[in-house]
């Protein structure tokens, strides 16, 4: 019966579908079943010693193997073996096995393969490491709060952020109790609140005081966990983002700084991107386009200023981005929609990326409209006193000659008034003297007018109706041209106005067509003729005569010169045409005169007509 019942229990123990093995209390193996055979079946030799079985095997704690094999109480160890170059992992369990007596055999041994829960226990300590490092690097910690056990757990990473010990765990109220009293603590308050009555999930910027009291910037955030539709968890994170803060304080403190420092700046900048689109203006180029910097900002010159001038400057923007070479203190015009124009000193500046590439530029704009009216201005007075002082050497010359002439005629009377002894010869000579006097008063005279019109600074010019004149000029010559049997015509419109002065305007007409008559051709009856016709800022009058005409090639240069005479005419002083040319240069004007010789002559009057 003994036998019988043996065979059957090893049978059963062959049969079993877990691997499982009998080891006496010597360490050897007395019988195991097939399937425990399967994961040995590498072992090669006939020794019953147990641990021979395991040789093969690999990770075998071998104090713990032994403890679990040679003592009744049993145990677990791990191990594993490679199966066709992957690894396979088993857990094998002893308890204690025993007789119907209750004395101690040895050990049962059962071993399960474990290779997916080991599988999955890696990959959980890996994840588990890989959010643990993530969490030390971006200072991201977490917690957790039960509401069935009303525990608050914290992680290591929330507790290095508090500053508390690795074994602290709070209760709420605690953890509460380290954000900073106000509104930082009161925010928090409520915003947990909600997350237990409603699950609301938030995300805020609060400040805490640690465990040793140093005030820092934390991002707490909550959100609710469900289960049954029922709150039971709410899970969250907690990351220190003190630094963040504070280097976005110091950024914000710069750009008010740069944004204050640009706003003052007494001249106009502005930033564009690689468009020249506007993505930065001043209060200068505010102000000076007379609008905000939200209507400004994506504008580009086209909308603000003129085609042309914006056209010249989307040019000279491509050309900085393109070679990366400032534009440095060049003067430009911006024309306005307006049609105001401004001068400006500019200078543009490539904004580069970290790649050096130019995506926009930094332009400023330093308004010296006024500087260039002043150098408008300065130039005018240079070109004035240039003329003033061409025109007062002249006279200098003029009046030195002249009057060094009349005194040495003045002399040579006298001395030979002193040395003649006939009485008739010295009223001859006393005659003379009188004469040479009347000579000098006239050139005095003439001195006289020629500085009046120099010296006239305010000119009262008037708009004058140039025909009537005309007329006037006709009744005041009516004799001379009669006696001269002048042939005259005028074909000056009788609503052409000019701008001038009154007596000025009568000097030049008496002068021209006196001249022409004086000039008259011997050999035919004299002709005047009078045009004038209105041009875009003159009037130009022409007065054309049949005379004899001038060589122009010979005396071009000095026609218009003071005492010049160009004919052998008795009542020529040639003072007339000098006269006329500084009143008409005083008014603005111009005069100018083409001729031939026994042919005539045509003197063409400019009339300035703009206005100042």
């Amino acid at each position: 019966m003994k036998t019988t019942e043996t065979l059957h229990h090893q049978y059963v123990l062959k049969q079993l579908p877990k691997p499982t093995a009998l080891v006496n209390k010597n360490s050897f193996l007395v019988d195991a079943s097939d399937a425990w055979y399967a994961i040995f079946d590498d072992f090669q030799g006939s020794d019953k010693d147990i641990q021979l079985w395991y040789q093969n095997h690999l990770e075998i704690d071998t104090v713990t193997f032994k403890k679990c094999i040679a003592t009744p109480s049993g145990g677990s160890f791990r191990h594993k073996k490679l199966v066709n170059g992957l690894e396979q992992w088993y857990e094998s369990i002893c308890t204690p096995w025993f007789d119907e007596d209750e004395n101690h055999l040895g050990t049962i041994i059962q071993t399960d393969d474990i290779s997916q829960l080991v599988e999955k226990e890696q990959e959980l300590e890996r994840i588990t490491t890989l959010l643990k490092t993530k969490s030390e690097v971006a200072k991201v910690g977490s917690w957790e709060y039960n509401l069935e056990t009303e525990e608050l757990h914290w992680c290591e990473e929330t507790q290095k952020i508090h500053e508390v010990q690795a074994d602290y765990q709070p209760t709420v109220t605690e953890a509460i109790a380290f954000y900073k009293q106000g509104y930082s603590r009161n925010r928090i308050s409520m915003l947990f609140h909600k997350a237990l009555e409603n699950g609301t999930p938030f995300h805020e910027k609060l400040t805490i005081i640690t465990k040793n009291g140093k005030e820092r910037w934390v991002a707490a955030a909550g959100k609710a966990i469900r289960k049954n539709g029922e709150i039971h968890k709410i899970f969250g994170t907690f990351q220190d983002i003190d630094e963040q803060m504070m280097a976005d304080k110091k950024i914000r403190e710069s750009e008010q700084l740069l944004t204050t420092l640009i706003d003052n700046l007494p001249i106009n900048v502005f930033v564009k991107d690689k468009d020249s689109r506007k993505i930065l203006v001043n209060k200068a180029e505010c102000d000076y386009l007379g609008t905000t910097p939200d209507t400004l900002l994506g504008k580009t010159d086209f909308d603000l200023y003129d085609e042309a001038v914006a056209q010249i400057s989307r040019d000279e923007d491509l050309e900085v981005m393109r070679t990366q070479e400032p534009m440095i203190g060049r003067e430009t015009i911006n024309v306005r929609k307006d049609g105001t124009a401004t001068n400006f000193l500019t200078s543009k500046i490539p904004l580069l990326d970290l790649k050096g590439k130019a995506y926009g530029l930094i332009g400023m704009s330093m308004d010296i409209t006024h500087i260039k009216q002043k150098e408008d201005q300065l130039h005018n007075l240079i070109n004035v006193t240039a003329i003033q002082n061409k025109k007062l050497i002249n006279f200098a010359h003029i009046v030195s000659h002249n009057l060094r002439s009349h005194t040495a005629n003045f002399s040579m009377l006298l001395d030979f008034l002193i040395r003649e002894s006939d009485e008739k010869e010295k009223q001859r000579i006393m005659k003379m003297l009188f004469h040479a006097s009347d000579n000098l008063l006239d050139t005095l005279e003439n001195l006289n007018e020629v500085v009046d019109i120099s010296t006239n600074v305010n000119l009262d010019k008037k708009s004058l109706n140039l025909s009537e004149h005309i007329t006037k000029m006709q009744q005041n010559l009516s004799a001379f041209l009669e006696e001269n049997q002048v042939e005259f015509e005028n074909h000056v419109p009788d609503d052409l106005m000019v701008s001038s002065v009154p007596a000025y305007l009568e000097s030049i007409l008496l002068n021209l067509v006196t001249n022409a008559v004086k000039y008259r051709h011997p050999e035919r009856r004299p002709v005047v003729e009078l045009r004038a016709i209105k041009q875009d800022k003159n009037v130009m009058f022409s007065v054309t005569d049949n005379g004899l005409g001038i060589d122009l090639n010979r005396y071009g240069d000095k026609i218009f010169g003071m005492y010049k005479t160009f004919h052998n005419n008795k009542d020529a002083r040639g003072l007339g045409l000098y006269i006329i040319k500084n009143q008409i240069e005083a008014m603005d004007g111009s005069i100018s005169v083409t001729s031939e010789v026994d042919t005539g002559s045509t003197f063409n009057v400019y009339f300035n007509e703009e206005t100042e």
